[in-house]
């Protein structure tokens, strides 16, 4: 390019720079900025929100807690005699009532010893028959002159000792008959027995560590477990009332198993703060199995409150809230919780009940929010 033609460039730039400054005024008029299009603002928007009645009833006042099932009465049965097992007359596992018989133990030795003593026993018997016969002769004799004392004082202290021949021969009897009992062995109490721990065939003694079998009772049983000690007031009151109401549930099972408190322990543990509770629980149909851990919760009494679903309340940095509706508009409630009964929250202060609170859309809501409300389905808790 000629420099002829650079400077008609550079002089048609100097133009344009010219003009430029001077429309500026026209096309940008002092102070104006860039700004975004406005949007047009809604002001009659509408959330549409479920909601439900806020009710006063009356609500149980619980306790929940984790406890244990455990029988009422658990027997281990063992043998008394050192002898050979002929007989097991149960099934494992099997259901046994109160005197059924379980094991059979050898007694032929037991039964000769018996005979033996029968034996002993019947020939000390005619000795003192002899005797007392002697000392009525002797009687007889020194009455008409004719005998001595010596011969009477003899055949009296002969009787005497005869007697207590006798005596220790039934004693001996007796003791051997109490033996031959042990060799039979009966349930002591009705309930679930365990395996046999022997067979026929096995030798048994009275040390033996291992228990032939052990029966546990399981209708009734106990469920035991621990609450902490600030309600032990309540728990007293309740037990003294009547009122008290325990339901067990084994997780998993979903069945309920409702019983009544039987005792409170006598001392309260001091490491934990925690006293021991048990109730006794029908268990007819054997819900609960002893030994396994079930979900407790304890129903002292019943009181009169006004309950919410637990979805209604909100919490913010003043504490806990809840939107009231009123013609339409969400106006925001600060409430109290006292605690909660199931899936409700019971209100300690602010709802008096018949209020309509919201339960579902909370989060598009702020104080004075107009609202279309539809009633959303709820479970009342009862007592």
């Amino acid at each position: 390019m000629s420099k002829r033609a650079w400077l008609i460039a550079g002089a048609a730039i100097v133009g344009l720079a010219g003009v430029f400054v001077a429309t500026r005024e026209w096309w940008a008029p002092p102070g104006a900025v860039a700004e975004a299009p406005a949007q047009p603002r809604n002001e009659s928007r509408v959330v549409p929100v479920e909601t439900a009645k806020a009710v006063r009833m009356p609500v149980p006042v619980t306790l929940e807690a984790l406890g244990t099932v455990t029988p009422i009465a658990s027997v281990a049965i063992k043998s008394r005699l050192e002898t050979e097992i002929v007989g097991v007359h149960f099934e494992d596992g099997a259901a046994v009532k109160k005197g059924d018989l379980l094991f059979t133990l050898d007694s032929r030795a037991l039964e000769a010893q018996i005979r033996q003593a029968e034996g002993i026993l019947a020939r000390d018997k005619a000795q003192l028959e002899g005797a007392q016969r002697d000392l009525r002769r002797y009687t007889e004799l020194l009455a008409k002159n004719a005998g001595t004392a010596v011969n009477v004082e003899n055949a009296k202290t002969q009787v005497d000792m005869l007697t207590g021949t006798v005596k220790a021969d039934e004693s001996a009897l007796q003791n051997l008959r109490v033996q031959l009992s042990y060799t039979k062995i009966y349930a002591p109490i009705s309930g679930r027995i365990s395996a046999a721990a022997v067979r026929v065939g096995n030798f048994v003694r009275p040390a033996d560590p291992a228990p032939l079998a052990t029966v546990n009772q399981t209708k009734p049983v106990y469920v035991t477990f621990g609450v902490p000690q600030r309600a032990l007031a309540e728990i007293r009151e309740a037990m003294a009332a009547g009122t008290a109401r325990v339901e067990a549930t084994m997780p998993g099972a979903g069945k309920t198993s409702v019983g009544k408190l039987a005792m409170i322990e006598n001392t309260v543990d001091a490491a934990s703060g925690m006293i021991t509770v048990r109730a006794i629980m029908d268990n007819e149909d054997e819900a609960l199995w002893p030994g396994t851990l079930v979900n407790v919760v304890l129903t002292l009494r019943a009181e009169e409150a006004v309950t919410v679903p637990s979805v209604a309340v909100q919490t913010g940095q003043r504490g806990n809230y809840v939107f009231v509706v009123d013609n339409g508009v969400a106006e925001v409630r600060p409430v109290k919780m006292a605690r909660t009964a199931g899936g409700d929250a019971v209100i300690g202060e602010g709802l008096r009940g018949g209020e309509t609170v919201v339960v579902d859309g909370q989060l598009l809501l702020t104080n004075g929010t107009k609202v279309a409300p539809r009633q959303a389905g709820r479970a009342q808790t009862g007592s």
